[in-house]
């Protein structure tokens, strides 16, 4: 498992590396500029506000000294919100996203692998068929659909639970974006629990244990259960991935303060300090949850510990 970790991480700090160099990169041939607005600056004005900020520099030596700033945990001045730096944003938003998509991993797993279980124990009946046909649904159906969907019926239509806003984190406000956010990878993790489940069934070991006599929750729990897990913990990477993604549109809809609403803010105002900051944390969550799969795979199937 150690070998393993080390892998991982090997591999990870060159691709965060690289995500922001390249990032920095795209920022700067990207169209348009901080400063740019329906009234033109003057070049004087201009040209000393590029000279504070530090974007008359060569594009190397800027590069070079972005990344000494982030690695002592210093995003930068925002270009835009003035009055806080880029650290001060990120904390107010991250705690937000974080809360919001933890929720959210927490509500697929528990909807999928119930679903998907629940269907594999009755292999080949209608409720099987029906419960796979409405986890494809939801896994076809995007956040930024089901959201306004479920503001519109819950909180519009019936009044039951806010339409917007975070409430101090009050749990009202966070049901519809959790839900919204968490069906879509419900479905796919319903799949994959029904399809290992049936899989691990089939296994001569589980089958050995029916002709023991054990009970079926007792073959489902002590032989079959972690077996049919491993796909699913092959897929909490890049669910984790779809729910940070996600979670920048489902932000905007429910007007939540995280981490998406300055991205989306950030990215329209050319605020570069902030833009780069989101994406860099983004990716850095990313490869902690690709790590965290990682070992749950290796805990669930130990074949592939090294």
């Amino acid at each position: 498992m150690r070998a393993l970790i080390l892998r991982r991480l090997l591999t990870a700090l060159p691709t965060l590396l690289a995500v922001v160099i390249l990032s920095f990169l795209l920022m700067k041939v990207a169209p348009g500029g901080p400063f740019d607005s329906e009234r033109a600056l003057d070049p004087a004005t201009e040209a000393a506000l590029a000279r504070a900020y530090g974007l008359d520099l060569p594009l190397h030596e800027q590069v070079w000294r972005y990344l000494l700033r982030i690695a002592q945990g210093d995003f930068g001045p925002s270009l835009v919100y003035r009055d806080f730096t880029v650290t001060d944003l990120v904390a107010q938003g991250l705690p937000v996203s974080l809360t919001l998509g933890a929720l959210a991993l927490v509500a697929a797993l528990a909807i999928g692998i119930s679903a998907g279980l629940f269907a594999a124990a009755r292999a080949g009946r209608p409720i099987d068929h029906a419960i796979m046909l409405a986890m494809t649904l939801l896994t076809a159906l995007p956040s930024f659909v089901t959201g306004p969907v479920l503001a519109l019926v819950f909180a519009l239509w019936l009044g039951w639970l806010p339409v917007s806003g975070w409430g101090d984190g009050r749990p009202a406000f966070l049901v519809l974006p959790v839900i919204a956010l968490a069906l879509p990878v419900a479905g796919a993790i319903a799949k994959l629990a029904r399809a290992g489940l049936a899989t691990a069934l089939a296994q001569d070991h589980v089958r050995t244990a029916r002709a023991r006599g054990l009970s079926p929750l007792r073959v489902l729990v002590r032989h079959a259960l972690r077996p049919a897990l491993v796909p699913v913990a092959s897929y909490l990477g890049p669910a984790a991935a779809g729910l940070l993604t996600g979670a920048v549109v489902i932000e905007t809809v429910f007007a939540l303060p995280g981490l998406g609403g300055y991205f989306v803010q950030g990215a329209l105002n050319r605020d570069y300090p902030l833009v780069l900051a989101v994406v860099i944390l983004y990716a850095a969550l990313i490869l902690l949850f690709n790590l965290i799969a990682d070992l749950a795979y290796g805990w669930l199937d130990p074949r592939i510990r090294g």
